[in-house]
């Protein structure tokens, strides 16, 4: 089973160009898509979701039109948006209940045998009786989870899922994941990096509706090596450094910045080589792209 996206795009009537000729082909298994706020991945995965209309360009999930037989993508899809909603004074065993209604499956007792599965898949079961308004932010995703997984879906969107968790939720929520993403295409629409290096094995990097990277996160870390160096400097040197090198990142350390930069030789004798991380090439990138706007716009 393969998503195969061919040159997408979407502008929205304020002008906004939220997808611009987005092309990826999207394996079994977890694939990242990464990107800021703002980049065009909800727009994606709306579109993939069939909740908008793309305005040009084509969706295959396996033999389904994904822009033209909605209904048989609808079959096979399990949706976690970034914000949904829970009635916070039914159970979560009603609720997932009535998804499962919802879904078509009328057997009373063959639905509740899944709706149980479901609860203990999510590790919500000893706590099924309780009032949704009662979960915490990481039961309330895993229970997202629980209803996107009914039906046997082909293909799962997430959108944003770790954002607001705990670590402890967060390290359950990414095992779920992980457990549901070996047989089916799970696709991980976040801004977290570390989501994407700890739970996928294929990814891609989208800015401004663009797709500015593909491939394995262990392989596209390779691209900067012996290119990345590390200085720490006074942050009101900072302004100065930026017009000299290609700063791709900063964070303060005990009162002092330290800055990321990429150059294909040591920029001088304060700087030290680092080993590349995911995050350093995220915002490489992303430098990158802007760059070209700035000098096409000049």
């Amino acid at each position: 089973m393969e998503l195969v996206i061919e040159n997408l795009s979407k502008t929205y009537g304020n002008g906004v160009r939220a997808l611009q000729n987005v092309s990826l082909r999207i394996p079994t298994g977890m694939f990242g898509l990464l990107g800021p706020n703002g980049a065009g991945k909800s727009s994606l995965m709306r579109t993939i979701a069939t909740l908008q209309e793309a305005d040009s360009g084509s969706i295959q999930l396996g033999d389904i039109d994904v822009l033209r037989d909605k209904d048989a993508v609808r079959r096979v899809l399990g949706y976690l948006p970034q914000e949904f909603g829970v009635y916070p004074k039914i159970s979560a065993e009603e609720l997932l209940d009535h998804f499962a209604v919802l879904k078509g499956l009328s057997d009373s007792k063959q639905r509740r045998e899944i709706v149980h599965g479901l609860l203990q898949r999510t590790n919500l079961y000893e706590v099924r009786k309780k009032n949704l308004g009662g979960y915490s932010g990481g039961m309330k995703q895993r229970f997202g989870i629980a209803q996107a997984l009914l039906g046997n879906p082909r293909l799962i969107i997430v959108d944003e899922p770790t954002a607001g968790l705990d670590p402890a939720e967060r390290n359950r929520f990414h095992n779920l994941l992980a457990e549901i993403g070996e047989n089916i295409i799970v696709i991980l629409s976040t801004h977290i990096v570390s989501d994407v290096s700890d739970l996928c094995r294929n990814m891609a990097i989208i800015n401004k509706g663009q797709v500015l990277l593909t491939g394995d996160p262990l392989l596209v870390m390779q691209e900067l090596t012996g290119q990345l160096w590390r200085r720490t400097i006074d942050k009101e040197q900072l302004p100065a450094l930026q017009q000299e090198q290609q700063v791709i990142s900063t964070r303060l350390f005990a009162g002092r910045t330290i800055v990321h930069v990429v150059s294909d030789a040591q920029p001088g004798p304060d700087y030290e080589g680092i080993t590349p991380t995911l995050e350093d090439v995220y915002f490489a990138r992303i430098a990158q792209a802007e760059r070209k706007v700035a000098v096409a716009e000049s």
